[in-house]
Parts: C-alpha cells; sequence; structure tokens
C-alpha cells in the first residue's frame, strides 16, 4: 500500500483516534491542535458498547477499558427518585458483545495521545482556510504557515472554522438548554449506579468514574448565553435543585466552584455530506449531536473505524471518502435528530406535560421505551450495504 499523507486538524478524541487508526495502517498523519497544550477539554462521556466495538477494531479497547467504568445500568428517574426508564444495557452489550463503560476525558486523552510518537502532534496551530484540487489539499494556519497533504481530516469540533468556510451555513444551532458539568471525589457518596433525574427545574445526571470519582451534569432551560447563569455557583444549583432526590444535593454540596465547567448545549443542523473531494469531516465537526442519546464521542470514534475499513478497500481517497460519507451520513442523521428530539422532551417544565410523560414513561412496554436506542445500538454500523455499487447524488467531490 502506497504511504498517503493525512494532515487532520483537531486534536481530540476524533482526531487522536484518526492518527492512530492511519498510522496503523501506514499512512503518515499529522495532528494540528490550535491549543498550544493538549488535554482533555469537558469532563466524563459515556462510551457505549457500539463505540467500544470501534475501538476494537482499532486494536484500542483493552486499553480503553482498563480507565473507563463499567456501566451495569443507566436509568432515568423522576426528580423523586422513581424509575421512568431502565434501559437493558446487558441486551445492548451482548449485541456487540462488549461492556458499556463512562471514562474521563482527559484520561481517554492521555490513552489516545500516548499511543502516537511525539512529532506527529504538532501545537498551536490554528487552522484558519483551506485550498484543494484533484491532487492535495492546503491548509492555512493563523500564524502564516501552510501545510500540504495528499488528502484532509477535519476534526476540530462544533465550533469547526474549517467546515464553516466550506459549508457557511453550518454554524452551531443553539438547543435550548445549559449546561453545569464537573469532577468530583466520590469516596463519601459512594455512588454505585448511573442515573439521569427529569424534572420542571430540568436534568441532572451522574455516574461514577475509576479512581473513585463521579461525574456529574445538570441542564437547565435558558436563552443563549444567558449572563446570569454564566455566573452561577454551587450555592446557585443546590437551591435549583434542593427538592431533587438524594444522592443529589450531596453530590452539589461535595462540588467546589472552581471544578464546575459551563457552556450552552449546542449541535449542528445535520449536513447532506461529510466528503469534499479529499476532505473529510468527522466526529463533531461532520455531525455534532446533543448529549441526550450519549453518541458524541461513539460515533466519532465509528467514523474512524469506519474510514480505517475504506481505506484497506482502495488506496484512491476521493472514492474512500464517498464510500465513509455514504456508510455514515444517515445513521449519524438519526442520532442527531433523535437526540435533538429527546432533549426537548426531557426539558420540558410544564407540570402537566411532565405528568403525562411520566406516566406513559412508566406504563409503556420496554421494547417501546427502548425503541429508539435499540435502533441505533442494533445496526452494525460497519456493514457497507453495498455502498462500493451505488453513491449518491448529492455526494459533493
Amino acid at each position: 500500500m502506497e504511504k498517503i499523507r493525512f494532515a487532520i486538524i483537531g486534536g481530540g478524541v476524533a482526531g487522536l483516534t484518526a492518527a492512530i487508526g492511519l498510522r496503523k495502517l501506514g499512512h503518515e498523519a499529522i495532528v494540528y491542535e490550535r491549543a498550544k497544550e493538549l488535554k482533555g477539554i469537558g469532563a466524563g462521556f459515556g462510551l457505549a458498547a457500539n463505540a467500544m466495538q470501534a475501538f476494537e477494531y482499532l486494536g484500542l479497547r483493552e486499553g480503553v477499558e482498563k480507565i473507563g467504568h463499567f456501566l451495569h445500568s443507566y436509568n432515568i428517574l423522576d426528580e423523586k427518585g422513581r424509575i421512568l426508564v431502565a434501559p437493558d444495557t446487558k441486551e445492548i452489550s451482548n449485541n456487540y458483545s462488549q461492556k458499556n463503560f463512562a471514562i474521563h476525558r482527559g484520561d481517554l486523552h492521555q490513552f489516545l495521545i500516548h499511543q502516537l510518537p511525539q512529532e506527529s502532534i504538532r501545537l498551536g496551530k490554528e487552522a484558519t482556510t483551506l485550498e484543494k484540487d484533484a491532487n492535495k489539499v492546503r491548509v492555512f494556519f493563523s500564524n502564516g504557515e501552510t501545510v500540504e497533504a495528499a488528502a484532509l481530516i477535519i476534526a476540530d469540533g462544533v465550533k469547526s472554522t474549517l467546515r464553516q468556510f466550506l459549508i457557511p451555513a453550518s454554524t452551531p444551532r443553539y438547543a435550548g438548554y445549559t449546561c453545569w458539568r464537573a469532577i468530583i471525589d466520590n469516596s463519601k457518596i459512594n455512588l454505585q449506579s448511573s442515573t439521569e433525574t427529569w424534572g420542571a427545574a430540568g436534568r441532572f445526571g451522574m455516574t461514577p468514574l475509576v479512581g473513585d470519582k463521579i461525574y456529574w451534569y445538570a441542564c437547565i432551560n435558558s436563552r443563549p448565553n444567558h449572563i446570569t447563569y454564566s455566573k452561577y455557583r454551587i450555592d446557585d444549583l443546590q437551591q435549583h435543585f434542593a427538592h431533587y432526590h438524594a444522592p443529589i444535593p450531596q453530590i452539589l454540596a461535595e462540588t467546589q466552584d472552581k471544578q464546575l465547567i459551563w457552556n450552552d448545549i449546542v449541535d449542528i443542523k445535520p449536513l447532506t455530506s461529510i466528503a469534499y473531494g479529499r476532505v473529510l469531516l468527522i466526529g463533531d465537526a461532520g455531525h455534532a449531536t446533543t448529549p441526550n442519546l450519549g453518541q458524541g464521542a461513539c460515533q466519532a470514534i465509528e467514523d474512524v473505524a469506519v474510514m480505517v475499513d475504506e481505506l484497506t478497500r482502495t488506496e484512491d481517497i476521493v472514492k474512500a471518502f464517498k464510500h465513509i460519507n455514504k456508510r455514515r451520513i444517515q445513521r449519524t442523521r438519526y442520532i442527531t435528530n433523535t437526540s435533538w428530539r429527546i432533549g426537548k422532551v426531557a426539558q420540558w417544565e410544564s407540570p402537566y406535560w411532565i405528568k403525562a410523560r411520566n406516566i406513559l414513561m412508566q406504563i409503556l412496554p420496554e421494547r417501546l421505551k427502548q425503541y429508539q436506542l435499540n435502533k441505533l445500538l442494533h445496526e452494525d454500523f460497519m456493514s457497507t450495504n453495498a455502498v462500493h455499487d451505488v453513491f449518491s447524488n448529492h455526494i459533493e467531490t
């Protein structure tokens, strides 16, 4: 196989995983990251069985499992702590022959970084524009430097500068709610299970992590860039969620202001294509989703597994990227749209609609409660679906 030079913009989970996968194929892959220090931004997230299956394909599963916390359950509760939905995580795991995990973003970043040689990551490189032709891609950086490669992987997140350069209308879309997150010590609380609580005051999720830690998050309906919420501290959140079930008040009491991370929740409206000739968009740069299905990082990892699979079939970059687009676009569109709808229902504030929703969630058969999740997690994302013979007419080259 001919060695191909890939430039990767973005040193997050998507970009680092892509570099690892490409280098395992024998290609040259250089990551360009705008930050001057590479570390996991955020707190924690889930790695469902589908993501672990993708890591298995990439030869990374065993290492990731060592730094992840096994999720034996993940229930949705009302604000009094009563179960509304109890997904069958065992069935999901059995479908992929993999387990579900929660992981600290920083831990995963460090693990991925250590799989790459130091010289393959270039920091302080802010990509601004690009040029492409039939044979190569050029990327221009804010410091005046230019990089030329045979192919470009854009993996710089929901606010991707290069995506918006290619597709000006692809600006982030505000979901209608804002979020606080933190990782705290678990030694006093001894949290054993993962849950998400839905109530009129908003949502509160919590999960144990390795190292006797807890990752928690809280979502409240809001206007974007709300000045009052930007100044919220733990005392404010304690008052806001004071009537929610245990151990939510205790978790907030154990959190310090300096541990809080705050941001509005956004995604991007599903794109018509993630492939543009020798340019490919992956992860949040290509299909950012709200976190309501816990699939943001999972889909980025799937992207890389599919990319590696396609590049083992052909050395024609444009052809490979077309195939990747065909295999990924419908799945990621479904996840983005479904997650958006779930977020709207989960954030209802009307007591009447909340009561109706909760009753319905409690009485519905389990197979109907979990229909959307099962549709997502029972699909074989590595299936080619005959894409090598049929192409979409709308794919740009």
